[in-house]
């Protein structure tokens, strides 16, 4: 009885973990490569403000914003500025999840 219980609970604990909704969804740079400007576009399951970052592969944030997000479809306007070409790793992160991917400036 005892196995039987503990059984059932560690399969109610595990169904409830692996079903928690991310609150960030379909996380994409178009164009990806780009030369001057990307538009970073996403879905968020809830309205909440997220942290937009960008790191150079070495680990150094060389941008970041705030964002307030809607519940639906977003997008960012990315500009490269003064970056120079390369690999770089954009993350929006909210108070509990981060999400991140990689685009490249040609």
């Amino acid at each position: 009885m005892k196995k039987k219980l503990l059984f059932t609970l560690l399969f109610l604990v595990s169904l409830i973990s692996f079903s928690q909704q991310k609150p960030i969804l379909k996380l994409s740079a178009v164009p990806n490569p780009f030369t001057n400007a990307t538009k970073i576009t996403f879905n968020a399951t809830k309205n909440s403000d997220v942290i937009f970052t960008v790191k150079n592969v070495l680990g150094k944030t060389v941008h970041t914003q705030k964002i307030e997000a809607v519940k639906g479809k977003n997008s960012i306007p990315f500009d490269k500025g003064n970056l120079s070409k390369g690999i770089y790793i954009y993350t929006l992160q909210d108070k509990k999840h981060f999400t991140s991917k990689r685009f490249v400036i040609q």
